[in-house]
């Protein structure tokens, strides 16, 4: 279930009128200077053959091949420079990154500009006389984007060039969306402005709905909806995305121990880290602490439920529930949970509930029933009070 959607479908519509205003006063969030705090200053362009674009370079184009960076903008903005800042201080790091919408343009973007982002890059890179020929690598490409940007990365996130999704202050709208959850396939990081961003329930939602298995980072700065994108080199969400795509799309695993592992840079900082399924592309995990977790019910038939609180705040919580097949494959499964006295369910995602405190049930959704002996799949749900001390057992058909 959705948490203030329509609040939230508000603030996305309303960011484009803001932007409007800005523009009238003579001002942008970014002004037409080579910068950035990389090796490779850098600056924007515009392309005869990639019209209502604009495309964050470095000035001098190195000899390491650029990997791609797509941008969805916040309110889906056609002002390409509206996250100028942030998108011009990843390019200085040796990336090509292309928004929607021209220099201070106006109107609304689709999701349909970020496929035509890639697909412009993959042309230029192979057309002889661009000076972009044989610079770029195709190989390795981004989608992300800033609250109804974003909605339109998760669009196109299952084009299978694009080798991560980027997630930014967004998050689906509607339970009819979460079937673009489920075709992820790539790693993907949600970077948002924490509790009081009107985008968190959004993401946490998605974030308990993604396919088991797939590699995920979450991190939350307590900033609020409109992040740091127009500070001096997009603030720390600009420091912190270019570390992320230096380890996803350039395989630095120095700037992915930023985001792996119980050690990980962020984990001892002002940011809030939740990871899935997460290791170092070098192959060595990092070292690890799991969370902590009720212990396997004995005497269950057929599968074992495990629970973990993956966040808690004051007044709420978000928690996991793995569910394991045992020897034998199961049809179905039922899991019973033991609320602590307080705590309450106020959305579940991927089971079906039966009550709401106390001893509830969680039964399967009709997609992920079926599971082969040792097969794991998982619920969440996002609750009031404290998710400490819930207990778990498991059923299965």
């Amino acid at each position: 279930m959705r948490r203030r959607a329509k609040i939230y479908a508000g603030l996305l519509a309303a960011i484009v009128p803001v932007t409007s205003v800005i523009m009238a006063l003579g001002g942008t969030p970014a002004s037409a200077a080579i910068g950035g705090s990389g090796p490779y200053p850098a600056d924007y362009e515009t392309s005869a053959t990639l019209a209502n674009h604009t495309i964050f370079r470095p000035q001098t184009l190195p000899s390491e091949r650029l990997p791609i960076v797509v941008w969805g903008n916040g309110g889906c903005s056609a002002n390409g420079l509206s996250q100028g800042n942030f998108l011009r201080e990843i390019a200085s790091h040796g990336f090509l990154a292309i928004a929607n919408g021209a220099p201070n343009g106006s109107g609304s973007t689709t999701s349909q500009m970020l496929t035509q982002s890639i697909d412009w890059a993959v042309a230029e890179n192979s057309r002889q006389g661009s000076k972009y020929y044989n610079k770029i690598d195709t190989s390795k490409v981004a989608v992300a984007g800033f609250s109804c940007g974003g909605l339109e990365a998760y669009a196109v996130s299952n084009d299978p060039r694009v080798t991560t999704t980027g997630i930014f202050s967004s998050g689906l709208l509607n339970d009819a969306d979460d079937y673009q959850l489920r075709r992820l396939t790539k790693p993907i990081a949600y970077f948002v402005g924490g509790p009081s961003d009107i985008a968190y329930p959004n993401a946490i939602d998605d974030w308990g709905k993604l396919p088991a298995g797939l590699p995920a980072f979450m991190g939350n700065l307590n900033v609020g909806h409109g992040g740091t994108y127009d500070q001096a080199n997009g603030g720390e969400f600009g420091r912190v995305a270019t570390l992320y795509l230096k380890w996803r799309l350039k395989g630095d695993t120095t700037a992915g121990r930023t985001f792996v592992g119980a050690d990980c840079g962020l984990c001892s900082s002002q940011w809030s880290v939740q990871q899935k399924n997460l290791t170092l592309d070098d192959g060595t995990p990092p070292p690890t602490t799991p969370p902590p977790t009720t212990a396997p019910p004995t005497g269950t038939t057929g599968c074992t439920a495990v629970y973990s609180v993956q966040d808690q705040w004051n007044g709420g919580f978000v928690a996991n529930v793995s569910v394991t097949a045992g020897t034998t494959a199961l049809t179905g499964w039922r899991v019973t949970l033991t609320l602590p006295s307080g705590a309450s369910v106020s959305s579940l995602w991927n089971g079906v509930s039966s009550g709401t405190s106390g001893t509830i049930t969680v039964a399967n959704q009709s997609y992920n029933g079926r599971l082969a002996a040792g097969q794991a799949t998982s619920f969440g749900f996002q609750g009031t009070g404290s998710g400490s001390g819930t207990t778990a057992s498991c059923t299965g058909n």
